[in-house]
Order: C-alpha cells, then sequence, then structure tokens
C-alpha cells in the first residue's frame, strides 16, 4: 500500500511524486513507456518565469530565446524581440529525466512499462490494474494522481467527464542553418485557425511543427516543403511526432482518492498550446493539496475539492480569456490577418505592449488590450472590445 500512486512519469507527475516523498509519503510513479527519454511531441519553449520558479536545471537548456519573427499569410513580418531573456528552449527528453531523477532522490518509486489499465475506488484505497510486460498487476494507494497526458481513458471510465474539445499537433526535429531566432507562421494555408512553428535548438537543428484540427500531418509537409525550398532547413524528408492538445479543461479534476494534473487536466493554455507551466503551477497546487489531505487522512471528493479551488483561482480567468481570443482567431481569414499585421507595423503597437511588459506566460491583459485598440478592431470586423483587467495606458 503506497501513500500516493501516480500515473505518467513526465515533469507535472515527477513534481508530485517527489513532492510528497519529500514530505515522507511513499509514493510509486507508473510509467508505461520503457525509457523516460524518448521523443517528445513538444517545442519545449519555457517562460522565465516558469525557468526561475521551478529552478530547471540549466543542463536541459538548448537555447536562450529573446524575440521572434511573426510572418502573414502574404509573408509579411514583424519582430518582437527584447535583450533579456523571454523564454528557453529545453531539451524535453533530457528535462523529463531530470525531473524523475529529482523525485527519486527524495524517494519516489519509479515503474516503467507498465500500463494502467483500470481504477477501482474503494472506501479505504485506490486499486490500479496495470499491464506489465503481459502480466497484470495490482498496485494500492490511498490516493491516485493521473498525470498520463493528454487522452487519458481513465478519467472518463473514473466520471470526471472528457476533453472533446482539442487540437493535433505534429512536430519534426531537422538540420538547419543560419536560422538563430524564432519564426511563427500565420495563415489558412498554413495551420488553419492556429499557427505553426520554426524553433531553433541549436546552431544546425530546428524543431518544425504546427497546430491544426484536421490533417496536421498533410499541412507539415506543405511547411517543411516551403521551408526547404528557402534553404531554412535542410530537408522535408523527416518523419513527424503528434500529440493531441487539449483546449478547455476538464469539468472536474477530482474525484473520491483522485486527482488528475496537467495536459490529462487540460491545464493548458489555450492560446498557444504550452502546458508545462501551467501544468507544473498545477502539480504544486495538487502537492499542497494533498498534503493536507493526507495528513488528516481525509481523502474524498469534498477533501480533494480543494485542489480545483486552488488551480481555477490561479489559471481559470486566464484559460477563460485565452478560449474566447481563440475562437475569435480561428474565425479570421487570410485578407483580415494580413489587415491585423499591417495595423500593428503601422501603429507600433508591439512596441507599446512590449514597453508595458508583454508576458509570455500571461496573455490575457496583453490581448484585451489589442482588442481594444481601434486599429485592430477594424482589422478583423468588430466593435472595439471593452477592456477587462487593469488598464495599460
Amino acid at each position: 500500500m503506497y501513500d500516493v500512486a501516480v500515473i505518467g512519469g513526465g515533469p507535472m507527475g515527477s513534481y508530485v511524486a517527489g513532492g510528497l516523498a519529500e514530505l515522507g509519503y511513499g509514493g510509486v510513479v507508473l510509467e508505461q513507456k520503457e525509457v523516460l527519454d524518448g521523443p517528445v511531441c513538444c517545442t519545449g519553449l519555457i517562460g522565465g518565469e516558469c525557468f526561475s520558479r521551478f529552478a530547471v536545471d540549466t543542463g536541459v537548456v538548448l537555447k536562450q530565446v529573446n524575440g521572434a519573427s511573426l510572418f502573414s499569410p502574404s509573408g509579411k513580418t514583424f519582430r518582437v524581440w527584447r535583450p533579456q531573456a523571454q523564454a528557453y528552449v529545453l531539451d524535453r527528453a533530457a528535462f523529463n529525466v531530470e525531473m524523475a531523477k529529482a523525485a527519486q532522490r527524495k524517494g519516489a518509486e519509479y515503474v516503467l512499462s507498465s500500463r494502467v489499465e483500470g481504477m477501482r475506488i474503494t472506501d479505504d484505497c485506490a486499486i490500479l490494474e496495470v499491464t506489465r510486460h503481459r502480466e497484470r498487476f495490482n498496485y494500492q494507494a490511498r490516493v491516485a494522481v493521473i498525470a498520463s497526458g493528454f487522452d487519458s481513458g481513465l478519467v472518463e471510465k473514473l466520471g470526471l467527464g472528457k476533453i472533446d474539445h482539442f487540437v493535433l499537433g505534429a512536430q519534426v526535429e531537422t538540420e538547419t542553418s543560419g536560422i538563430d531566432e524564432v519564426e511563427v507562421y500565420f495563415g489558412q494555408g498554413v495551420a488553419p485557425g492556429f499557427f505553426a512553428w520554426l524553433v531553433p535548438t541549436s546552431p544546425t537543428a530546428a524543431r518544425v511543427g504546427l497546430l491544426a484540427r484536421d490533417n496536421p500531418g498533410l499541412y507539415l509537409r506543405k511547411l517543411t516543403s516551403f521551408l526547404a525550398a528557402q534553404g531554412k532547413i535542410a530537408s522535408d524528408d523527416v518523419a513527424p511526432s503528434y500529440g493531441g492538445v487539449p483546449l478547455k479543461p476538464l469539468p472536474r479534476t477530482y474525484g473520491e482518492r483522485v486527482l488528475v494534473v496537467g495536459t490529462a487536466a487540460g491545464q493548458v493554455k489555450p492560446t498557444t498550446g504550452g502546458g508545462l507551466y501551467y501544468g507544473l503551477l498545477s502539480a504544486e497546487m495538487a502537492t499542497d493539496s494533498l498534503k493536507q489531505a493526507l495528513k488528516i487522512d481525509d481523502l474524498s471528493k469534498a477533501g480533494l475539492a480543494d485542489y480545483e479551488r486552488r488551480w481555477q483561482s490561479r489559471l481559470g480567468r486566464e484559460m477563460k480569456t485565452g478560449q474566447r481570443v481563440r475562437r475569435l482567431y480561428e474565425r479570421l481569414s487570410d485578407r483580415q490577418l494580413e489587415r491585423v499585421f499591417s495595423a500593428v507595423r503601422a501603429d507600433g503597437l508591439v512596441d507599446v505592449l512590449l514597453q508595458d511588459g508583454l508576458s509570455f506566460d500571461w496573455h490575457s491583459a496583453g490581448l484585451w488590450w489589442l482588442l481594444r485598440q481601434e486599429a485592430i478592431a477594424r482589422a478583423i470586423g468588430i466593435m472595439r472590445i471593452p477592456f477587462r483587467g487593469r488598464s495599460r495606458d
């Protein structure tokens, strides 16, 4: 009998397992992959706030990012840049391993090649039904934490709902040369309703990917062919990796003797699909809530509800704003996007935002401010939106 069983050995699962092990609670992490350093479909970009708050080891940082170039459907561009680092590109596989090692040093146990097929909740424990090397095992724990990434079937089976609002991501790791800055591409022919990226990881390598509701592989092939023709990448003949990105959180992220954390819970930025920072913040809050619940031995649904109140208070409003703005963006035509680019460049709006502290992780204030500008409202054909949040004037 463990105090906690964590399903998923990614950063969020490792954070919870390590945090509770440090407090003396026995925990096991069940990971279905054979190794923790396998490929991950993720840009690996985190902001400076995440880097500092979670003391990310500099050994897993591939590159510092000070800015990015944004491209309209027709190729118009503007650049956002600051002299200080705004983000960091991580070696995602190495980050997974580093987080797991930190948890193991604190006392967490890891069992790989272990797929959790089901979970039963009893009066005094959660029983996890696990398949490992074609054999079946049961693990028992006072509480279970699901941190297994997008589309965990366990969540729905436990009656916590289902994430049915999501987007698909596709990405390749490719050779490049002469690309030193992140590039972001917009347009219905590039990534309908979303965007594409080129993220350099070294002087000779980059990650190229995009988000799309349908056929991400097809759009990625078109993008890599375009970039190869421009000489930005060495080849377009690279096998992609794929992943799902939730755009809304679960209806409920807690139940009897169970919490859901990270991408499995839909704790992701709706504007960019980035999940590392919001997931780690939620893992931090889950650890704090579990610490108290384990201490008083109240692992009931009511006893664990504090977790959802915490993360909703911290992230809920930001995520709802992001969802509204993303839905608006999805409806924009290429012509409207071109007008937005022209308005931003002509009016110097990005410079104003940069001077006022535009955040890599917290988008709502900047997005509302942009939509409040008359030039942007005209470009996308809406009335000016009343500002919500602190004034940027």
